[in-house]
């Protein structure tokens, strides 16, 4: 007897549903672009621990494990804000530290802030690079979770970053590298699609080695 409801118009549907999944991830991955600033609000406890789970899936040669993140948000961003003023002052000790102060600033220009950090085994023969590239992998899942939940990134560096009274003010350890600040929040304002390079200033095909 026949079914009023063929397996095989089920299987297709879902074969058919794939593709369009597919594209609607390929579509959300191609509009992600940086944002600056960001205002309020963030992400919840809910999608930071979703952000935080997509990191954890970067490629890790050896299981290392290198990645480390410090979540900053709420007040303590202003602890934050006075460490960035005192980094400031250190470098320039003939200055006042109130001409330094608009530093603070900066740990208020997202509701959320990400130390991200490399733990570097160096008695690993995994080589250190290889341990650097599996955290920026990492970073970079974070990024494509945040935008994929609404909200826009931004990745800083800069001086404050590599400074070891940051670093130590974080509390991380000697065997870890901090690699710089994820800023998270809502886009404070709509932005310009970002001009794309070429694919194929890029990209090239290898069919064998060349003769020279």
């Amino acid at each position: 007897m026949n079914s009023p409801l063929p397996v095989e118009s089920a299987e297709r549907t879902a074969h058919d549903a794939a593709p369009n999944r597919a594209q609607v991830v390929l579509q959300s991955l191609l509009s992600r672009q940086s944002y600056w600033p960001l205002t309020s609000p963030g992400p919840n406890d809910t999608e930071l621990a979703s952000i935080f789970d997509v990191a954890l899936r970067a490629p890790d040669h050896g299981n290392l494990r290198p990645w480390r993140f410090v979540l900053v948000r709420g007040a303590a961003r202003e602890a934050l804000g006075e460490v960035l003023v005192d980094i400031a002052s250190a470098r320039t000790p003939d200055e006042p530290r109130s001409a330094h102060q608009h530093r603070s600033r900066k740990a208020q220009a997202a509701p959320v802030i990400i130390a991200i950090a490399a733990a570097v085994d160096g008695g690993s023969t995994v080589p250190e690079v290889e341990q650097l590239l599996s955290v920026g992998a990492a970073t970079m899942n974070m990024l494509n979770a945040i935008h994929v939940l609404g909200y826009g990134g931004f990745w800083a560096t800069g001086a404050d970053s590599y400074d070891v009274r940051m670093h130590a003010a974080l509390g991380f350890e000697p065997s870890e590298q901090l690699l710089g600040f994820l800023f998270v929040g809502t886009p404070a304002s709509a932005q310009r699609d970002a001009v794309r390079p070429e694919r194929t200033a890029h990209v090239r095909e290898w069919t064998g080695p060349s003769s020279r």
